[in-house]
């Protein structure tokens, strides 16, 4: 993996985590708003939209340079849309970050041995 994916998961990694919280306290605004006389919605709901768009941006950059097939791009954007689901994904792509260095250190260690 060249530096440049490398950077693109790591982005998409990174804001994937803020994006869920933001949705579930966009979520619990939305419940207070209709219990009580608190109305954080349209606070939230900017700082939420304005964490979407970045992690759709990411996930689309992340998917051209991962040359990712389809199938797991369009899990890692389903999971942006579920309430939890930037918290799996921020798993999965830690997950494939460390199996990509462990990858590369096995293919240096390979060819300093023959």
């Amino acid at each position: 993996m060249d530096l440049k994916t490398a950077t693109a998961l790591r982005r998409l990694r990174l804001v994937s985590a803020p994006e869920a919280v933001s949705f579930l306290v966009l979520l619990l605004c939305s419940v207070l708003k209709r219990t009580t006389d608190f109305n954080a919605v349209p606070l939230m709901g900017a700082v939420h939209g304005f964490l979407f768009v970045v992690y759709v941006i990411f996930w689309a950059d992340a998917w051209n340079r991962a040359k990712w097939p389809f199938g797991r791009a369009a899990l890692y954007f389903v999971l942006s849309v579920l309430p939890t689901g930037g918290f799996f994904a921020e798993r999965m792509l830690k997950r494939e970050a460390d199996d990509a260095v462990i990858a590369s250190r096995a293919r240096k260690e390979g060819a300093m041995s023959a």
